[in-house]
């Protein structure tokens, strides 16, 4: 028997959560075939306490992959589907003026609205004007709504996934950087391998497939997220993690030449500590107790990708800002 009770239950519940991924896994496979990174990207986004941006062109089944881990969490899922007459209380939710018929008395009533779920999906966001995506944006970092002068506090947990199209830009309103800082992951779908593709057509093309499962609810997926938490990180991986974001600013004295060339604004605190949370995230989804650089490194394109603003001259030469992270990372 352990010594120390509380190391001993955060074990247990280590194991859990390693054996809980095995288990979320299969049952998203149900519905889902390939795309084996982006699943474990949202899983460690997830207990890491993070919200996503899932970016690809249509018929990549992105919203049929968040619905279906909706189904393996048994949590309140809602969909809201950005359009640009969208308006920010039909996401947060709208006072009604209500009558009592016994006194007569007039009173307003608070109808809380999509957002108040567990796992919210926030269809094509860049389609909405930026006072709609304000409204989301606002929610996703504080876990709160306020109206009216009152604060209405949401149910944790609280997981955002955003979707966009990168084709179609007319009609659209791209996310400011400052907001798109406050996604966790940045997550790009490509075009399945050819044989994931003829098994896709062949599965969707006939009776429907097995039905998903529930594997973990709201309230342990809330103690696994204060897990992730608890999980110490060696001293020298922390200070990798911030010397990799600081590499990203042009104008610190250590960035390379193809930074200070590449690109005109680097990533903010906000991203190392994504790179740490994200590391621990990976440990403990693989049954580690600590993490190490190797995560650190595997979190780097999508914690980074998004957070970096790119010059003209690296834009004119094909460069994107997935290019600057690998360079960064193979030169770090």
């Amino acid at each position: 028997m352990s010594d120390n009770p509380s190391k001993s239950s955060d074990a247990h519940l280590l194991q859990s959560l390693c054996d809980a991924r095995e288990t979320l896994s299969s049952q998203i496979a149900k519905k889902i075939i390939g795309q084996q990174k982006i699943i474990d990207n949202l899983l460690i986004a997830l207990f890491a306490r993070g919200h996503c941006l899932l970016i690809g062109v249509p018929g990549l089944a992105k919203t049929l992959l968040i619905s279906t881990l909706a189904q393996a969490l048994d949590m309140k899922f809602n969909r809201i589907q950005f359009t640009p007459d969208l308006m920010p209380s039909d996401i947060t939710g709208t006072e009604i003026l209500e009558e009592d018929r016994s006194t007569g008395q007039k009173y307003f009533r608070f109808i809380k609205g999509p957002v108040f779920s567990q796992i919210l999906l926030a269809d094509e966001i860049n389609r909405t004007p930026p006072k709609t995506q304000a409204a989301l944006l606002q929610a996703m970092q504080e876990y709160q709504v306020s109206a009216a002068g009152e604060t209405h506090i949401l149910d944790k947990p609280f997981f955002v996934l955003a979707t966009q199209n990168p084709i179609e830009q007319e009609g659209t309103y791209p996310l400011p950087e400052a907001q798109l800082d406050r996604f966790f992951f940045s997550l790009w779908i490509d075009y399945p391998q050819r044989d994931e593709e003829v098994q896709i057509v062949s599965s969707t093309t006939k009776e429907e497939t097995a039905a998903v499962k529930a594997v973990l609810n709201g309230e342990t997926i809330v103690r696994l997220q204060e897990l992730v938490r608890r999980i110490p990180v060696a001293q020298p991986v922390v200070e990798y993690a911030v010397d990799l974001v600081r590499k990203t600013r042009p104008h610190e004295h250590n960035t390379p030449a193809f930074i200070r060339k590449g690109i005109r604004w680097g990533a903010g605190p906000r991203a190392a500590q994504s790179l740490i949370l994200a590391a621990k995230s990976r440990a403990a989804l693989n049954g580690r107790g600590t993490p190490d650089i190797d995560d650190v490194r595997e979190a780097a394109i999508p914690v980074l990708r998004h957070r970096l603003v790119l010059t003209f001259s690296a834009e004119a030469d094909g460069m994107s800002a997935v290019d600057m992270v690998n360079n960064l990372l193979s030169t770090t």
